[in-house]
């Protein structure tokens, strides 16, 4: 299929934020009406329900959102069909379009989707765009303007499409709207994927990198009690091995400190909620218990939690919740900056400039591979939730305790000797 990629018209955004999108905005209609697609509005009421069925899967919800209305966009506006008509060969043509849309449809930062209007009602931004090209915080760091024309789509990017459209069809199919799933007839979908060519990055903080980012976080605690909050934050990361959504405030999944309470054999576990909408229990680190018991008296509070305390983990400075992702994205960058800055004054330049790149998610990677030098795999594997739980069986309170000596004596600063007396 040719196209004429600087004559398209200019998406609009078509699914609000979950807390919104039950109540959709006017100006969504005028923009399906206006459309030469006469079933625009019945497949976007069909896309409505396929994405509230994620309604309690936030991670989920945020990808299948954006696949849904990538794909829409481009069947309505540059294939001119609707999405009953879209069949393999139209996919493998998307493929191609989304490795390298128009640049018009690329934006260089995160926008809302939709903004108020002032009115107590919302409407479509006009800077929202389908596409967004990040530039690493390297380049931003050195003034490097983004170019559009270097967007391309990773690998991950592209296994999450299949997994997105693929989900969304096998819904529509359900529906009875679709009689198959074009997804599914593709074969071969590896192809797609490009082989890694070059040295892939090791997303991990070094030891060294690691002692500086947490010797941040201590001085800043050290300078400012409001700190003792950053200093738990980054402890509770490395001693998890948490994601950044199972720590922040989402609405209908808030980190509490009756996350954290005690088994029947005094072993003490926090409860969170991961990927997939799935419930697990992590091991606490005798470190992390004793990091716990210092923030809490800090914040006025007992050593302990008790159970189902509802005081949020992470509270804000002023307010009732607890920090957002981007609040904590925030104060972990504010750590790393810290640490940059230390590792520049000890002449580890090649450090400092790794560490600039770094991003939350590494301080899981982090914690991961230090765990693997230590600890069984199974162990790490069911604390970081990388694989359900195992079945619950007669020998799951050896298994467990097995698990949680295994984690006891994890330590914010590696390579520190542990007493055994």
């Amino acid at each position: 299929m040719t196209t004429q990629r600087n004559t398209h018209p200019l998406p609009r955004p078509l699914f609000d934020t979950l807390h919104h999108l039950a109540d959709v905005p006017q100006t969504v209609y005028d923009y399906l009406q206006a459309l030469s697609i006469t079933e625009a509005e019945k497949e976007f009421k069909l896309c409505l329900e396929f994405l509230k069925s994620y309604g309690n899967s936030i991670d989920t919800f945020t990808a299948y959102r954006r696949e849904t209305e990538r794909l829409l966009h481009w069947a309505w506006l540059v294939c001119k069909k609707p999405l009953k008509d879209i069949s393999r060969n139209d996919i493998r043509d998307y493929l191609q379009f989304v490795s390298a849309p128009p640049k018009a449809w690329i934006a260089t930062k995160n926008v809302d989707r939709f903004i108020p209007d002032g009115l107590g009602l919302r409407r479509s931004n006009p800077d929202w765009r389908p596409f967004v090209l990040r530039t690493s915080k390297i380049n931003r760091r050195h003034g490097k303007q983004p170019d559009k024309a270097d967007y391309q789509l990773s690998n991950k990017s592209i296994e999450a499409i299949f997994a997105g459209l693929s989900s969304l069809f096998s819904f529509l199919q359900q529906e009875s709207y679709l009689e198959v799933n074009p997804i599914a007839l593709i074969r071969q979908k590896k192809g797609y994927i490009q082989r890694q060519q070059t040295r892939k990055v090791t997303r991990k903080l070094s030891r060294l990198q690691w002692l500086n980012v947490i010797g941040a976080a201590e001085e800043l605690a050290k300078e400012d009690p409001q700190h003792e909050r950053t200093l738990f934050l980054m402890s509770a990361f490395y001693l998890l091995g948490l994601r950044i959504s199972e720590l922040a405030y989402i609405p209908g999944r808030l980190a509490t400190m009756g996350n954290f309470a005690p088994d029947k054999n005094g072993l003490w576990w926090f409860t969170t909620v991961g990927k997939g909408n799935k419930e697990r229990d992590i091991a606490v680190p005798d470190e992390l218990l004793d990091a716990l018991k210092h923030y809490r008296s800090a914040l006025g509070l007992p050593p302990l939690p008790g159970r189902e305390e509802q005081t949020p983990l992470l509270p804000k400075i002023k307010g009732k919740q607890g920090l957002g992702s981007r609040q904590i994205r925030n104060i972990v960058q504010m750590v790393f900056d810290r640490a940059i800055y230390a590792l520049h004054q000890q002449s580890k330049t090649d450090e400092a400039e790794d560490l600039a790149t770094a991003t939350v998610h590494w301080l899981r990677h982090t914690a991961i591979s230090s765990d693997v030098e230590s600890r069984p795999r199974e162990h790490i594997r069911d604390d970081v939730g990388h694989e359900n739980p195992s079945t619950m069986d007669k020998y799951i309170d050896i298994d467990r305790v097995a698990r949680h000596q295994s984690a006891q004596h994890k330590q914010l600063k590696p390579g520190n000797k542990t007493s055994t007396s």
